[in-house]
């Protein structure tokens, strides 16, 4: 599972990459000229000038004349190397910080195009964290590629471009050693990898759990629970503490291993280095040479551990992310979708089929439902809950999708078009208002971006909300606080109002809409409500049917069917189950 997860991450990342291969292939050719000119031109032009300083004969005078030309390649080496240096940085930064826009423009994409039932089964934290962390993984993995892994391979190929022609047998049994060293580290990688996973899931479980306390931190607070959420908080930081320990067992004993094998190498070299002269008639600068590739390749090889260490964290951070960016849409749009036209705003209802499927329970709430909404026509949804009102809404905006029948607007199937082009042309009131965190004016204007600000105080006007909101410290600049926690739920309610009539949408959805205002407000928004229904097609859910008793056509639901279907008085007439609840509102019942 691990090695798929990690498959499926280089995956993602290439796809990044890719899109700046310039970047990519100029930042490993300038890794290279680097580590060839610094680490292995400078020890090979010093070995020449140390064979020729032990052949002897020259004197004061003849320095320059003898030297002159290692002098040069040394200042020439340095230079291109340097420059390889800089080279190498300016094409890492380009590359992560259009890498990292990319990723998460990725991320965003698959959080937003997810269903409501994805979301409605994670912590929001919880996605944050992975989408941070998945960025910053590349960033790791881009960084441990290019330092130690990439200079690792040079180091290995110059030392035996160089040495194998003058050394043979010396690099022969270097090679052997390394190849173990690599062996080594590599399984054991293998061996951390889900243990880094592991801990990077138990970091997201932690970011979760104080997401979810904070967000609710009303709750806690009225309640007393601040114990109980730190326990539960406590738990979840003793499981990360429990996890990261093991990694850093595991990290540690391939510490000890691979230092071991280091060792066995340098006395190898030692060897070689005081009897390479008498047994071989190795030159002194080819000494010189050999001790500075195996240090420098050696030194190379010890990174590798913490190179490795560092791929094992990136790919377990990575994971998260990786998961739900594999995670199928539920809600997808078909290839080459058109755009949803609404001219009048008639809905259809055919043959509804939908469950809810929640580990591996099924829960049936539609089967064979039908309703046609005529263009223009105000509908109540009313009944017990469970009752089907609000999933039917959340059907109809493509939330969820059936999975049998069809629902039409004005004669085009929604499951056919684009989502985004479908919610446009609906407008949506849910029972607790969606506000951002951001100014009055900007969650009005949401509907509809771009609008004035004469707009925005006239649809203010018609939810009766612009006397509030001149009251405010800031008037309409003033900030909402997450998720509008500075207003009342009243005052909340009014600017969802607010927002959905400047959007001026041919289909109204209210779900609930006026269930957070006290009654003399409910009075004020509910004829500004009655303005705007005029010419649009409405579907209004309630529980309080004072909110639908007016409309053109109440539509009693019991279990997933149509119990009831008419106007108000008559089906107060009929004495079935809307009387029955109606009665029960009103008290009739008491008297």
């Amino acid at each position: 599972m691990a090695q798929s997860t990690t498959r499926r991450t280089l995956h993602y990342y290439w796809q990044v990459t890719s899109k700046h291969k310039a970047l990519f292939w100029g930042l490993i050719a300038s890794t290279f000229l680097f580590v060839a000119l610094l680490s292995y031109g400078n020890p090979y032009v010093m070995s020449l000038i140390v064979d020729r300083v032990s052949e002897g004969g020259v004197g004061p005078n003849e320095v320059f004349a003898a030297y002159g030309p290692y002098i040069v390649a040394l200042i020439a080496i340095n230079v291109f190397g340097q420059a390889a240096s800089k080279l190498q940085d300016y094409t890492l930064y380009k590359l992560e910080i259009a890498a990292a826009y990319d990723l998460a423009t990725m991320s965003f994409d698959a959080l937003c195009n997810q269903s409501m039932s994805f979301h409605s089964n994670r912590f929001g934290g919880t996605l944050v964290s992975q989408t941070s962390k998945f960025m910053s993984a590349y960033q790791q993995l881009i960084e441990t590629i290019m330092f130690p892994f990439l200079p690792v391979i040079c180091s290995v190929i110059f030392t035996c471009a160089i040495l194998a022609p003058r050394v043979p047998v010396y690099v022969a049994i270097l090679m052997v050693l390394l190849a173990i060293y690599a062996t080594v580290s590599y399984v054991m990688y293998k061996r951390i990898l889900s243990l880094n996973e592991k801990a990077a899931s138990a970091q997201n479980q932690l970011s979760g759990e104080l997401s979810d306390s904070v967000a609710n931190i009303l709750a806690v607070k009225t309640y007393g629970r601040e114990d109980y959420e730190r326990g539960l908080f406590d738990a979840a930081n003793r499981e990360v503490v429990a996890r990261d320990s093991k990694r850093m067992w595991a990290s540690l004993t391939r510490g000890v291993i691979t230092a071991s094998i280091t060792v066995v190498i340098m006395s190898v070299v030692a060897v070689f280095i005081a009897g390479g002269n008498a047994w071989y008639g190795i030159t002194p600068g080819t000494l010189v040479m050999m001790f500075t590739y195996t240090y420098t390749v050696t030194n190379q090889f010890n990174f590798i551990n913490n190179g490795l260490q560092r791929f094992n964290r990136a790919f377990g951070d990575a994971s998260g992310m990786t998961a739900t960016l594999d995670e199928p849409r539920l809600v997808a749009d078909k290839p080459n979708a058109p755009d949803l036209r609404v001219r009048e705003g008639a809905i259809d209802f055919k043959g509804i089929g939908f469950s809810y499927g929640e580990g591996g329970s099924k829960t049936t709430v539609f089967d064979g439902f039908d309703l046609h909404i005529p263009a223009g026509q105000r509908v109540g949804l009313v009944g017990l809950s469970g009752a089907g009102k609000t999933t039917l809404t959340k059907l109809l905006l493509r939330l969820s999708d059936i999975q049998q029948g069809s629902i039409l607007i004005d004669g085009q199937n929604i499951a056919d078009c684009t989502q985004q082009s479908l919610r446009r042309q609906i407008a949506y009131v849910p029972q607790e208002s969606l506000l951002f965190h951001r100014s009055v004016a900007e969650n009005i204007a949401y509907g509809k971006p771009g609008a004035s600000m004469d707009e925005i105080r006239q649809a203010a006007a018609q939810a009766n909300a612009l006397e509030f909101i001149e009251r405010l410290p800031q008037g309409f600049e003033t900030q909402v606080g997450e998720r509008g926690v500075k207003l009342s739920g009243g005052q909340r309610q009014r600017i969802a109002i607010a927002r959905a009539i400047l959007a001026d949408c041919p289909v109204l959805v209210l779900d609930e809409a006026t269930s957070a205002l006290d009654s003399e407000s409910e009075s004020a928004v509910q004829d500004a409500l009655a303005t705007l229904m005029e010419g649009r097609t409405c579907i209004v859910v309630a529980h309080r049917l004072s909110t639908v008793a007016s409309l053109d056509r109440i539509v009693v639901l019991d279990q997933g069917k149509v119990a009831e279907d008419g106007p108000h008085q008559a089906l107060i007439e009929a004495a079935g189950e809307y009387a029955n609840l109606w009665n029960r509102q009103t008290g009739a019942y008491l008297e």
